[in-house]
């Protein structure tokens, strides 16, 4: 289980949020605190996924878990979010590699142009789906063998100080910053480690599936979160000393500045090249399965029917993967950078996973009879789950102070999405006489 936790966790937002990390901290203990605390957090809410895992084992999502927690409305609102968050991360994605891959092919690239290039992917890669081509198991270990070499290059430019930057620039510090503006930054350096430590919510899947949860789960959580932080630290380490905080926050292409600066022109193409390769074989990814969920949510009735439509012949989900994919695209039209959209995905997911993490509390008392019958059940409860809520809703609120326009959409996504639920139920379920 532990690789299962790294595998999930470990994606492309680390060739990116660094950078963001960097705009927002004043200095370098706030940056390496939000990485600290972001893995921290992660540790927390793996913890708290596998146990609610445990106690409702569930299928195709989180749906049936909220309706047991809270109410119906609430599961359709959250879950429909939840997918929209995952086209918003798919257009930040695009936007990374778009970022990687316009210095090679477009060298005095506009944010125009990032934005263009971000779209043709989505675009290309609806186009493949439609197909009914699919992306092979072999091409998912190359994005992984991609991801771990450029990792492993990062962090060796650690230990090779001729390439490391002798006047880095200097800092602001925080000796004239308030309490208020430090919990500030380092509230919005912690919205973009929450981004790059995101993924661990799936140990939900895993938590009933488990033999001797007791010790195999925690173990398990703590090495795998254990094994990110000290990757993510190194990493951010090796950008520290290579390029500088104050630098960094002005870096595109930060994993291929560090290749040049090891192995010259050449090695900054090439890495940008095999980043980009890394980004669209993630967007096919997400693609593929996505459509996949919304399909499983049409089949319980949460989505309408036409969700489920599928070309026998390709066996493509056309109206899920066009509806997606769609999506993917309309937030490349208001959010046409990764900051924008970090802000949008971050907080749409504050709200999901607060909720989703909150129903611990419900089904411990729900389910106080499976105690002892060898689940998994979390020590320091209720404090982990609390830490994480409370995580989740300081971000948030940090998110509705600095970029209040993205906190205004995504309470109003979430608002309309229970107002569709109940006109739609009550299309279906009109008052007798009426």
């Amino acid at each position: 289980m532990t690789m299962i936790v790294v595998g999930l966790v470990i994606g492309m937002g680390i060739f990116r949020t660094s950078r963001d990390a960097a705009a927002a901290a004043l200095n370098p203990t706030i940056f390496f605190a939000a990485w600290f605390v972001g893995g921290l957090i992660a540790f927390c809410g793996a913890l708290t996924y596998a146990e609610i895992g445990s106690r409702y084992p569930v299928t195709g999502g989180y749906y049936k878990i909220f309706s047991y927690a809270y109410h119906p409305s609430i599961a359709f609102a959250i879950n429909c979010s939840i997918l929209i968050s995952n086209a918003a991360s798919v257009a930040g994605v695009a936007l990374i590699g778009s970022e990687y891959i316009a210095p090679v092919i477009f060298p005095a690239a506009t944010q125009f142009t990032l934005t263009a290039i971000a779209i043709a992917t989505i675009a290309v890669f609806y186009g493949i789906n439609l197909m009914g081509i699919r992306l092979s198991t072999r091409t998912l270990n190359v994005l992984m063998l991609i991801k771990i070499a450029m990792l492993a290059v990062v962090i060796a430019g650690i230990f090779i100080p001729s390439i490391h930057n002798p006047n880095p620039l200097p800092y602001e510090g925080t000796s004239q910053a308030g309490w208020g503006a430090i919990l500030l930054s380092f509230g919005v350096a912690l919205k973009a480690t929450s981004f790059t430590y995101g993924g661990y919510q799936q140990t939900i899947n895993f938590g009933g599936e488990i033999k001797n949860p007791k010790r195999t789960v925690p173990r398990s959580i703590f090495i795998g979160i254990f094994i990110i932080v000290s990757t993510y630290f190194a990493v951010c380490f090796a950008y520290y000393k290579i390029i500088g905080l104050v630098e960094l926050r002005d870096t595109g292409s930060i994993a291929s500045v560090v290749a040049e600066r090891m192995f010259g022109p050449i090695g900054m193409t090439v890495s940008s090249v095999l980043l980009f390769v890394a980004v669209m074989a993630y967007v096919n990814v997400v693609l593929l399965s996505n459509p996949r969920v919304m399909y499983a949510m049409s089949e319980d009735g949460i989505l309408p029917r036409s969700f489920m439509r599928i070309n026998q012949e390709k066996d493509v989900l056309t109206v899920s993967l066009t509806v997606f994919a769609a999506v993917c695209i309309v937030v490349l039209f208001f959010a046409d950078t990764f900051d924008k959209v970090l802000s949008f995905v971050i907080f749409i997911d504050s709200i999901g996973m607060a909720t989703s993490a909150a129903t611990i509390f419900v089904l411990r008392k729900r389910t106080a009879h499976l105690d002892n019958t060898g689940i998994y059940k979390m020590k320091l409860y209720p404090l982990l789950p609390a830490i994480f809520v409370l995580a989740y809703l300081f971000v948030g609120t940090v998110i509705a102070i600095t970029n209040p326009e993205y906190a205004l959409i995504g309470t109003i996504v979430f608002a309309v999405l229970l107002l569709v639920y109940f006109l739609t139920k009550r299309l279906h379920n009109p008052v007798n006489g009426h």
